[in-house]
């Protein structure tokens, strides 16, 4: 959510920032919101010129009363009243206004970094940067589902039957495998100064409201029935709400937070859910991490963030890229998404595993994250967040990646003291 002074000094700059995320349906947004904005202040600076003549007047009907006026205090008393009266209307027309100014708010997009490109779909995002040389092998890599069947490290059948498309059991090796790979992310995470954080699975609906849009949480979220609490997507959701309402000392900042969670995802949409496969399920568990930090250092933490999941990747030899969102695939709430992706030797081609974003100070609005500043005065904290590791897709990074001639896989060096010494699985 932007600064509403924007649209008050600067409207134009909003209106261009919407043309170029390519929701020109917004627009009449800004007058809106204009409009909405100009009665609450009248109904406001109205209801306080009341409150300050009630004041007067109130003060004054004690001395009629005492010099014996009782016509002209119970005169004063009904203009009082009549006062009251008219501040009850307009307080609950400021109400109103700010209930509709949020509304539209809510969905008026973030202002994009400069360093977005622009474009109107994913098919325009940019690569930057590519780490680690993609291989082919001279020998062909079966679907991962096949080698982890081959392993017999996944149950597909008996999830079908137990919850439907979009679950598994994994077993065996694979199993071990899927825990180490998030074991290792998060003292990977550790030792680049993160603290560890398990948080809660499921949140509130005003914690959803203040970490995402409607259309997300809609096509994200489960809501868990007769209760205001819904199922986290990603553990980002509880860990920035972790913060809601609260004032940050500078000297507390950054925030720097790596958690693990379960998560529930409907997948509704284009992709949908595969029926053989585990790269878009409803139930997968993750290694995040989030910074909470001043405005001024956001832009050399999201180079910072997404650095740590290219580092984390290329300790397992799994080559990846980096995709600069463009403004019409940019989540209203982002500043700047970069995707990492990695490389999948069966399809000859990069796959997504891993999303960094600066929000800016969207969430911390919707929230009341801010940061203490007694000199200046209060301002807004900036939030960032980053996959280390998802490990259903990581594991198809994995298998292919590190996949032998004999149809055995190669266990990383670093990841052996995880696995009890293995070097290899198969």
């Amino acid at each position: 959510m932007i600064d509403i002074k924007l649209i008050r000094t600067n409207p134009d700059v909003v209106r261009e920032n919407i043309k170029k995320k390519y929701q020109d349906e917004k627009l009449v947004l800004v007058d809106e919101v204009i409009e909405l904005d100009a009665a609450f202040r009248a109904a406001k600076t109205r209801c306080d010129e009341l409150r300050n003549q009630r004041n007067v007047i109130s003060k004054q009907i004690g001395g009629m009363m005492a010099r014996g006026e009782r016509d002209k205090a119970e005169e004063a008393k009904q203009q009082v009243k009549s006062m009251a009266d008219e501040m009850a209307a307009l307080e609950a027309k400021e109400t109103e206004y700010e209930a509709e100014i949020r509304k539209r708010m809510l969905v008026i997009p973030n202002i994009i970094d400069p360093e977005v490109p622009i474009g109107r779909d994913d098919s325009q995002n940019v690569e930057r940067e590519r780490f680690g040389e993609p291989v082919v092998p001279d020998f062909p890599v079966p679907y991962h589902v096949d080698i982890m069947e081959k392993l017999s490290g996944i149950d597909l059948d008996s999830a079908r039957k137990t919850s439907g498309n979009g679950f598994y059991y994994l077993m065996g090796d694979i199993a071990r495998l899927h825990s180490a790979i998030l074991s290792y992310a998060r003292d990977f995470m550790i030792d680049r100064g993160f603290t560890y954080c398990i948080p809660p699975f499921m949140i509130r609906g005003g914690v959803v409201d203040g970490v995402m849009s409607f259309t997300e949480m809609e096509n994200m979220m489960y809501k868990i029935e007769g209760e205001d609490l819904y199922l986290i997507g990603t553990s980002e959701h509880s860990m920035i709400g972790k913060f809601i309402d609260t004032f940050l000392e500078e000297d507390q900042l950054p925030q720097m937070l790596t958690s693990y969670s379960p998560c529930f995802r409907k997948e509704v949409g284009a992709h949908g859910i595969e029926e053989r496969g585990v790269y878009r399920i409803h139930q997968f568990e993750k290694q995040e991490m989030i910074v909470v930090c001043k405005p001024e250092d956001s832009a050399a933490w999201f180079d910072r963030l997404w650095h740590n999941s290219v580092d984390f990747f290329r300790t397992l030899d799994i080559p990846v890229r980096t995709i600069e969102c463009c403004s019409g695939d940019l989540a209203d709430l982002k500043v700047r998404s970069v995707d990492v992706e990695a490389w999948s030797p069966r399809q000859q081609k990069y796959f997504e595993v891993g999303s960094c974003s600066n929000l800016g100070d969207a969430q911390a609005r919707r929230l009341g994250i801010r940061i203490r500043n007694r000199e200046k005065g209060n301002y807004f904290a900036h939030t960032l967040n980053n996959t280390v590791v998802a490990p259903p897709r990581m594991l198809i990074a994995f298998l292919e990646n590190n996949l032998t001639a004999d149809g055995s896989v190669r266990v990383p060096e670093a990841l052996r003291p995880y696995m009890g010494g293995k070097a290899v699985l198969g």
